[in-house]
């Protein structure tokens, strides 16, 4: 396994991710935060929360860089579109299981099923992230397909 080129393009891909997810929320297309929703799991100030979750999401770009690695290793065939498939299927799993499981977790994130409470809370995402705006799953799919696409591409074999 190439360890630098896993370093280096999952931190590329994770931040070409992430900009992507801004971008679309810059551009009115979704109101999801990646970033700033993993943050608020650690800490309820909110300007620390985006800081935080920067660092926590480009580890687990990293660590996801690793798994892409082990297959594309074990395939001994990186390829854009290989990664770009396997970007995708992420995107999936991450709209419909991960992200609406997330309440059950997220100390500081309410649940569709608990009423409102006094302390602020983060809105959940429901089922597709479809709480931060209809377009977010393509926003998702496009984001989580373009970083398997960059792992695909540029992963070095050893």
């Amino acid at each position: 396994m190439n360890l630098p080129s896993i370093l280096l393009w999952g931190f590329g891909a994770t931040i070409v991710l992430t900009t992507l997810t801004i971008g679309g929320q810059s551009l009115g297309l979704t109101r999801i935060d990646i970033p700033f929703i993993v943050g608020t799991m650690f800490t309820p100030n909110r300007d620390k929360a985006k800081v935080i979750g920067v660092v926590a999401h480009i580890i687990n770009g990293w660590i996801f860089a690793l798994v892409y690695a082990l297959f594309f290793e074990n395939v001994h065939a990186p390829s854009l579109w290989l990664g770009a498939i396997i970007g995708v299927v992420q995107g999936i799993f991450v709209s419909t299981v991960l992200l609406p499981v997330l309440p059950g977790v997220h100390p500081r994130m309410v649940s569709e099923y608990r009423g409102p409470e006094p302390t602020r809370l983060l809105e959940p995402p429901g089922f597709l992230a479809i709480n931060y705006g209809h377009n977010t799953p393509l926003v998702l799919l496009l984001a989580h397909g373009v970083y398997g696409a960059i792992l695909g591409a540029f992963y070095l074999l050893r």
